[in-house]
């Protein structure tokens, strides 16, 4: 421990999973299944200091808790805990969380990014992800809604300190500590300019609580030990994955919609129109589903009175630009909506053509019907 380093006396370091696993998940479901199990009691998320009435969950999720896992850390295996978080429009999160106490701060920091490297997206060994996502999925599979492999998933890091040896503001913590090594995962040092990006979103409410957001990592200083700026952080990640899923089901969705309308244009029959009818209630069916799913995700959380997280939960969303890939789903929404009312005035207008004819051949059958009395008559 190099000289005048304060030394992390109690902490963790964090890291999480997120996997979108179905198009929806039963929570109430979820609990009656967990509750026949031998195991501990699930719980449903509920942020520790923040008040009630300052934050609204849309469904809060469902947290149970599954076996520790080991991982091979190069200072010798440690033990990690885990945790897994269940959300009603399809995520399930996955938090690994290994102890960190009495260790000097650079220690700590290389605490961090060893288990980057044993659990991260680039770890080398084997990995807990997949058995434990495969435990999750088997243990809830019949609380899930039309279940998916699409293979999409988010991850973030944290390290937190709950106690340094001697109290820290946030300022003297600032001074004292360099937090870039821990934010960036990088050794060697670093331009001016990228370590002011990497510290450019910190934040503190109290004199003593710190936090400092990165698109892939954070580090939380909270000696009364709430998670609140954590759970607010793993939603937003959550909403992220949710968002980027619509998002490339409407890619994948769009060019079959084209081709669609354009065989449907070249083809052009008696049943076009009961053709162009069946694609209009396809289409408003899409467009039904995930608006309906889109703001369930986009009110997956609500932060209204308490000033300090609703800052860290914004800067957060906009880190992860999750406003910026709810937007690209909002506009290719738009287009399959007008692509909807086209087809419907579409199969109207053919529908209405049908009709026409009819109404021409029902007339041409009345003044047969009338005039072939007098045929013998004509005939001499």
């Amino acid at each position: 421990m190099q000289d005048n380093e304060p030394l992390v006396v109690a902490g963790a370091v964090l890291a999480l999973r997120l996997y979108d696993v179905a198009h929806a998940i039963d929570l109430p479901s979820v609990e009656r299944i967990w509750a026949d199990q031998p195991r501990p009691a699930s719980s449903r998320l509920r942020l520790i200091s923040t008040p009630t009435k300052a934050v609204a969950f849309g469904v809060a999720p469902v947290e149970v808790p599954l076996a520790p896992v080991t991982l091979d850390l190069p200072d010798g295996p440690v033990t990690a805990t885990v945790l897994a978080r269940l959300y009603d429009f399809g995520v399930v999160t996955l938090a690994l969380r290994v102890p960190a106490e009495r260790l000097g701060f650079a220690a700590f920091t290389g605490l961090v990014n060893a288990v980057d490297r044993a659990v991260g997206t680039h770890a080398v060994a084997a990995v807990p992800w997949p058995d434990l996502l495969q435990q999750v999925r088997t243990t809830f599979a019949d609380a899930l809604t039309r279940p998916s492999e699409n293979g999409l998933e988010e991850d973030y890091l944290l390290g937190m300190v709950e106690a340094f040896d001697t109290p820290m503001t946030a300022e003297a913590l600032q001074t004292r500590i360099d937090l870039v090594p821990l934010l960036s995962g990088e050794t060697r040092p670093l331009a001016a300019s990228a370590r002011a990006d990497l510290l450019a979103r910190r934040f503190s409410y109290y004199t003593d609580d710190f936090v400092a957001l990165t698109w892939d990592r954070a580090f939380i200083y909270e000696p009364r030990g709430d998670s609140d700026v954590l759970d607010a952080l793993e939603v937003a990640n959550a909403q992220l994955l949710e968002m980027r899923y619509y998002d490339e089901l409407l890619d994948d969705e769009l060019p079959r919609m084209y081709d669609l309308v354009e065989g449907m244009q070249r083809a052009r029959s008696f049943l076009s129109s009961r053709r162009f009818a069946g694609l209009a209630r396809r289409l408003y069916g899409l467009v039904a589903e995930v608006t309906e799913l889109t703001e369930r995700v986009d009110n997956a959380l609500q932060v209204t009175e308490d000033v300090y997280l609703a800052r860290v939960y914004g800067a957060a969303l906009e880190l992860f630009r999750v406003s910026a890939v709810s937007a690209a789903v909002d506009r290719k929404l738009s287009i399959v909506r007008d692509t909807y009312a086209a087809l419907y005035e579409e199969a109207s207008s053919g529908r209405a053509a049908v009709m026409e004819a009819a109404v021409v051949v029902l007339i041409c059958v009345e003044v047969g019907l009338a005039l072939w009395p007098l045929w013998p008559l004509w005939r001499h």
